[in-house]
């Protein structure tokens, strides 16, 4: 179904607008164009909103006009006087007065006489703009406005202010801003009767119009009716697209699986512990899921350490006993490495035939393994996303396990369900993830949580130091050793770089080596698969003691062992980033400890980063913590991904318009999943306007 001819204005090109050459153009893609290379549109224009208002409306006197505010003041224009030839760096000044009392209006650079045509001497102007005082008089650098009496009405009255960019002006801005709106058409209403009514919202265009040519500096509240009605737009088309993903993924019915019981109750006798009451929850729940005739669609998210692989691992066992193939996927080689070298020995106790795939594999190894997964006598595959490529074919692929979800966004999700054309999805997340980020990036999906951290774990000790003390952290990290204890040590960058003052992992490697001896090792994303497979097995078994480190390290590696994470140069890494790595240690018995390291002087944001993180554990806290030093862009990488940022909508604001998005998007599917009829109609266009077209093809015909 192509775009509906109502919007064809809001899809203009901003190049057919007077006044917008190739320059322009190019400078207002960069700034706010939605796709790159594309060419800025109407709806770029209109969705880049306003952050205040200059409100002109106030007429003064020069007597009343209070310094350091905008006024507008009629004046008589009384004498010019020019900067003298040889002094251009004088400015032009012009006298002017009112009844009450004189003022000086001053421009710089009047090349060509413009002040004068624009103030005649003799006549009478409205000037306005911010009045301020020198030499014992009152004056007005540069007027913003400078109108005729019978042109006042010309000259907006609340003005609306807008972030900018390097080359384009408020003045040019606005001037296109207004044309735009001229052209806005009465679009289709997509919200119901009692949502509108009930909120007294405005329809969209005009809720645009107030916004963008408000009639009082109050139109412009974010928690106004014309921006809740606007960012509440923006959340149902986002959640619309996301339960129509959904839809699309459940209705394609799943296999109401049948289990045995025999090797999930084999596993749980041999699992060294007892599962935690989270862990519990989370099973029965996918379990139920499996049992059922719809397609499960599940993120499990738990904090560092909360024990998402065992769970996983349940999900496969009870795969097995129904006679179908599990696939469990991570992001990177090594991560698929690590779990398999932490699910293969169960497997093995509980008679599965479980496989690793990658890409280093031998061609006659890996030939035998895709055999195995076609004949179906591979039970458990695990690989990275490589698994998910032509070539591989699955015998019965029951149920697909994606370990760290945040990089895999919307499109990935479909895209992985067709491989088994009806399997069950579990995606396993350690990033803790608000509430608000859930509903936005994964409302598609049903939510199983672990919160508590498994039995015997010890609270990491963490504490910031600044690098001023870096022999003594060395001098104590000398004594750990000795006394048998292993650590991380992690660096941002792998080498050193020109511009930017940081110690590298190479540099800190070569120093720790000086001053520890051959038991430092390095490992960072450059080296070999091999290479950092045959480090990590070195650090494993103990050989190693230090590991010098980058983020490699950050998702899922376990080395119980490792009891000290020092990180260098905390102040560069993201609050969600040192949780992650901070969990890497802590994960056997033993006391652990997490040391901050930062280079002074610290910004106050990085402070309180760094400061969150010694005061708490808790992933989520720390999430919700992030989620305001840094905004929703960010927590999930989202900003590189695709993954939806948005205009209109505030998070932390509108947050309750997100959960009310949520609720109706459901009813709506509910009611009329086809979306047909004029409801439907006006929907549809709902999604083009937020660009969620992507959703389009997949509403359920008939």
């Amino acid at each position: 179904m192509s775009r509906p001819q109502v919007l064809d204005p809001l899809f203009r090109s901003l190049r057919s607008f007077k006044g917008v050459g190739p320059q322009l153009n190019t400078l207002m893609g960069r700034f706010f164009a939605r796709e790159e290379g594309h060419d800025p549109i109407v709806l770029d224009l209109l969705m880049h909103m306003p952050v205040g208002a200059v409100d002109r409306r106030r007429r003064a006197s020069v007597t009343d006009a209070p310094i350091g505010q905008i006024a507008t003041i009629k004046v008589h224009v009384d004498t010019h006087l020019p900067a003298p030839r040889a002094k251009r760096h004088i400015p032009h000044r012009v006298k002017a007065h009112d009844e009450s009392g004189e003022i000086t209006l001053v421009f710089f650079g009047n090349k060509g006489g413009w002040v004068e045509r624009a103030l005649p001497k003799g006549e009478q102007r409205f000037v306005s703009g911010e009045v301020d005082f020198f030499n014992g008089q009152k004056q007005m650098v540069h007027p913003h406005y400078m109108v005729e009496p019978d042109k006042f009405d010309t000259m907006p009255q609340v003005e609306p202010v807008y972030p900018l960019t390097h080359g384009l002006s408020s003045k040019v801005l606005g001037r296109l801003v207004r044309e735009a709106l001229a052209t806005l058409p009465e679009l289709p209403e997509w919200i119901g009767d009692e949502r509108l009514t009930d909120n007294s919202w405005p329809g969209f265009s005009e809720a645009m119009r107030e916004v963008h040519n408000p009639a009082s500096p109050e139109a412009l509240d974010v928690l106004g009716p014309a921006r809740m009605r606007l960012a509440y737009d923006e959340y149902l088309a986002g959640q619309l697209t996301l339960q129509l993903i959904r839809s699309q993924m459940v209705v394609r019915h799943g296999i109401a699986r049948k289990f045995t019981g025999e090797l999930t109750r084999k596993l749980l006798t041999a699992l060294p512990y007892q599962l935690t009451e989270g862990q519990q929850a989370a099973t029965e729940e996918i379990r139920r899921d499996l049992a059922s005739p719809n397609r499960m669609a599940r993120l499990l998210q738990g904090d560092v350490g909360a024990g998402k692989t065992v769970v996983a691992l349940m999900a496969m066992a009870a795969m097995a006993e129904s006679g179908a193939q599990s696939a469990l996927m991570a992001p990177t080689e090594l991560l698929a490495a690590q779990h398999y070298s932490t699910i293969k020995p169960f497997c093995d106790q509980l008679g599965i035939a479980c496989i690793l795939v990658t890409g280093k594999m031998p061609a006659a190894a890996r030939r035998e393994a895709l055999a195995q997964i076609e004949s179906g006598a591979a039970q458990i595959i695990m690989g990275t996303h490589a698994l998910f490529q032509s070539g591989v074919a699955f015998a019965d692929l029951g149920l697909t396990v994606v370990d760290e979800q945040h990089r895999f966004g919307v499109h990935q999700r479909l895209a992985l369900s067709e491989k088994g054309a009806r399997s069950d999805l579990l995606v396993m997340t350690a990033t803790p993830i608000p509430r608000t980020l859930i509903l936005t990036h994964f409302g598609d999906m049903a939510v199983s949580l672990l919160k508590e951290k498994p039995a015997g774990r010890q609270p990491i000790e963490t504490a910031m130091m600044s690098i001023e003390n870096y022999n003594r952290v060395v001098a104590r990290l000398k004594e750990r050793i000795e006394e048998g204890a292993q650590a991380y040590w992690v660096c941002p960058l792998v080498e050193e770089s020109e511009n930017v003052d940081l110690v590298s992992a190479e540099d800190r490697h070569l120093a720790l080596k000086q001053q520890l001896g051959d038991k430092v090792g390095l490992i960072h994303g450059r080296l070999g698969s091999a290479e950092k497979q045959k480090v990590m097995e070195a650090f494993v078994a103990g050989e190693l003691r230090v590991l010098v480190a980058t983020t490699v390290i950050e998702v899922g590696v376990d080395v119980p062992a490792a009891t000290i994470m020092i990180v260098e140069h905390a102040e560069r890494f993201g609050l969600a980033q040192l949780h992650q790595l901070r969990g890497r240690v802590g994960r056997g018995a033993e006391q652990s400890a997490c040391l901050l390291i930062y280079k002074e002087p610290l910004g106050e944001t990085a402070q309180k980063r760094l400061e969150a993180l010694c005061e708490t554990e808790d992933g989520f806290k720390i999430a919700e913590q992030d989620l305001k030093l840094r905004g929703s862009g960010d927590v999930l990488g989202t900003r590189q991904s695709g993954m939806p940022g948005y205009l209109l909508a505030i998070p932390d604001v509108h947050r309750h318009l997100l959960e009310w998005a949520h609720e109706d998007a459901q009813k709506i599917l509910r009611a009329n999943p086809a979306l047909g009829g004029d409801e439907g109609r006006a929907l549809r266009a709902l999604l083009y306007t937020f660009r969620r077209d992507l959703a389009i093809p997949l509403i359920r015909a008939g």
